[in-house]
């Protein structure tokens, strides 16, 4: 409704009305307030999170999350598949994994890995 422009205008003294000129008529306008949800909350995080850069020449959009909302804080992507360094960042994944969100992750080559991070 207008009453947020209309208890505006009658404490501050100031005319807050519209005029329209194809109607020819003043009128106060109708104010949307606005609410906190789910989907202001994720078009605030997702606005924070926009980054644009450039690698080699073109530019490509990145979602940088915070770290409080990111879905994996933590990724253990052991260099190799040797059973000696799997097992090793199997445990560091599983001491991390009380205290972080974590993900591990020994498939494919580390450029693939890397980037699905």
């Amino acid at each position: 409704g207008d009453y947020d422009l209309s208890a505006h205008q009658k404490a501050s003294g100031r005319d807050l009305s519209y005029f329209d000129d194809i109607k020819r008529e003043r009128y106060i306008p109708h104010v949307v307030e606005p609410s906190a949800g789910v989907d202001r909350t994720m078009l605030t995080l997702m606005i924070d999170a926009y980054h644009e850069e450039e690698v080699r020449g073109e530019q490509r959009v990145v979602l940088k999350l915070h770290h409080a909302v990111a879905p994996i804080q933590v990724a253990i992507l052991p260099l190799s598949r040797k059973e000696t360094l799997t097992a090793l960042a199997a445990k560091v994944e599983h001491e991390l994994r009380p205290y972080f969100r974590t993900e591990y992750d020994d498939t494919q080559s580390i450029g693939k890995r890397y980037r699905r991070q």
